[in-house]
């Protein structure tokens, strides 16, 4: 199912000048955040960056929804290093659980940046929500986050009934850089037998390259401008053939084997795309490649805003309408 929010053609590639297709709200936010920005992110240092991006976190978002239960706790990585997790739940029932991989391009954010919209999740779906803190880049670099993620997923799988959740209903979803995340952990899950009910994915990266209509068309003056990607890709990538490898990019990369990540019998998926987002193309590139794996795919596409759009809820009532249809989504396949 594809849903085009205020039906217009969803990649009018063509218009003359993209800054006319954004909603008048959009419009006013982005002027207001133009003229609050002192130094462009990719000017900043990763640790700058990331207090940044902390401090103007909840400017625009929704205000936290009261959630029961809130548990902070951490579960061991592979190589021993202990990975923090925060967990949401209404309290006394073995919930399903929807694990969570936030967005900042593998180099910024946070449980704290994406604790909002991780209750709000939690709240509309009545599930529970693991929200992952896995380790950033330049000081972690490729595939750590990819290797964190995973396993924080598998321990969820084996452990996750002793925090009454449970275990047969499990999601993963994530913004940006955490949806790249939960696209490779369906991959790797899949693979491992661990059956997920869905993959829940806000504009994620998919592709190694930024060369794409959308990366041209929308690369200033979108939130997230082709400086920042540039400056993302450089922190969390050890070499130029990582862009290559499939659990960066897991729309064109490539297995050890020179074939791209087989997409067949992978969790059905849910995803949601801004229109005026550099990586609109390769999230429709992504869900026209699960259709022909034949994986269930629901498709939305809103209208006239931009990436991270979802984290501005004060402001944007598409904000609102992507957290019910997640919502939506998530409820309907736990369902199943």
């Amino acid at each position: 199912m594809v849903t085009y929010l205020r039906h217009a053609n969803p990649m009018n590639h063509h218009h003359r000048n993209p800054l006319a297709l954004l909603t008048p709200t959009m419009h006013k936010v982005l002027e207001r955040m133009h003229r609050a920005q002192k130094i462009p992110m990719h000017a900043m240092t990763p640790q700058q960056a990331r207090a940044a991006y902390a401090g103007a976190a909840d400017v625009l978002d929704i205000a936290p929804q009261a959630t029961e239960r809130v548990e902070s706790f951490s579960v061991k990585a592979r190589d021993g290093f202990d990975i923090p997790v925060r967990l949401y739940a209404p309290t006394g029932v073995k919930l399903p659980v929807l694990v969570y991989f936030h967005g900042g391009g593998f180099t910024i954010g946070s449980i704290a940046t994406h604790d909002a919209l991780c209750r709000r999740l939690g709240h509309l779906a009545d599930c529970a929500v693991l929200s992952v803190d896995y380790r950033l880049a330049p000081e972690h670099k490729f595939p750590c986050a990819q290797d964190d993620a995973w396993d924080v997923l598998q321990w969820v799988a084996s452990e996750g009934a002793g925090l009454s959740l449970d275990t047969r209903r499990i999601a993963v979803g994530g913004d940006s850089a955490g949806g790249t995340l939960s696209a490779v952990c369906a991959i790797l899950a899949r693979d491992a037998g661990i059956p997920l009910a869905l993959q829940l994915l806000f504009y994620p990266g998919t592709a190694g390259h930024q060369d794409t209509p959308s990366h041209h068309r929308f690369a200033k003056g979108f939130v997230l401008e082709e400086p920042h990607i540039t400056y993302f890709f450089e922190q969390t990538l050890r070499s130029a053939a990582d862009r290559d490898d499939w659990r960066f990019a897991p729309l064109d990369g490539l297995r050890a084997d020179g074939e791209v990540a087989d997409l067949q019998g992978v969790a059905p998926a849910w995803l949601g795309l801004a229109e005026c987002d550099p990586l609109v193309d390769e999230g429709l590139a992504y869900a026209d490649r699960l259709r022909l794996a034949g994986v269930a795919v629901e498709l939305e596409i809103y209208k006239g805003v931009v990436h991270e759009f979802i984290k501005m809820g004060r402001a944007l009532p598409e904000a609102a309408q992507a957290h019910a249809h997640a919502a939506r989504a998530l409820k309907q396949a736990f369902s199943r």
